[in-house]
């Protein structure tokens, strides 16, 4: 994964309120609830392999990550969301370059679940995936609230601007809690090397849905 970033830029994410219909949310969160499974980090395919080393170093994979997750594709929620992304690209400034869709996580986080502290990048571009993404790295990362915000408390996003890989995670001056991302229907889209994390869940349910855009490599 991407260790630091020193690209400067005016705007580090983009708000959209509320642009999704309840039904549409209910909707996602009946389609993907029945196929949930443990949340995984760093490419981690088994007990044996072992995660990306910056994700989880000092920690087990629960202290990092702990939640539920589900992938789907289907085209209708593609439809929906694509659009917003390409309107962020545009409004933001960012114009970067991007022409592909991953599967879609759709991940349920409970009592106490959370996420820790990450870059949705990687540093080398995909290799053995669909052909489509191949020699591609993810440029722009989308976070869609799918629940009523009075239904959960805790589990904020937040990012941290930091820009280089000796930050110290305890200062607060970089960091913003992105008070959007509680609105229901709400879609943020921010480039894939910006930290980010959810804290933990502390009453009720929170549902959302990511998306990472690809593109080749940066030049």
């Amino acid at each position: 994964l991407v260790e630091f970033c020193n690209m400067n830029l005016k705007y580090y994410y983009w708000y959209f309120h509320s642009v999704l219909s309840p039904k549409l949310c209910d909707d996602i969160i009946q389609h993907c609830s029945s196929n949930l499974e443990a949340a995984k980090i760093g490419g981690e395919q088994n007990e044996d392999d072992k995660p990306d080393r910056w994700w989880v170093e000092g920690k087990t994979i629960e202290q990092k990550r702990k939640s539920q997750v589900a992938f789907f594709d289907d085209r209708w929620i593609y439809k929906e969301i694509q659009p917003y992304v390409q309107l962020a690209n545009n409004l933001a400034g960012w114009d970067f370059d991007w022409d592909w869709t991953e599967q879609a996580q759709f991940t349920k986080y409970g009592l106490n679940e959370h996420y820790g502290w990450h870059c949705d990048s990687y540093s080398e571009p995909y290799q053995e995936v669909p052909e489509g993404m191949v020699g591609k790295i993810r440029k722009l990362s989308v976070t869609v609230s799918l629940t009523d915000p009075e239904d959960y408390e805790g589990g904020n996003l937040e990012f941290d601007f930091r820009n280089n890989h000796d930050y110290d995670f305890t200062k607060t001056e970089n960091k913003e809690v992105c008070k959007g991302a509680k609105v229901r229907g709400s879609i943020i889209v921010f480039p894939s090397f910006v930290w980010h994390r959810v804290t933990p869940v502390t009453s009720g349910t929170r549902y959302s849905m990511v998306m990472w855009n690809l593109g080749k490599k940066w030049r």
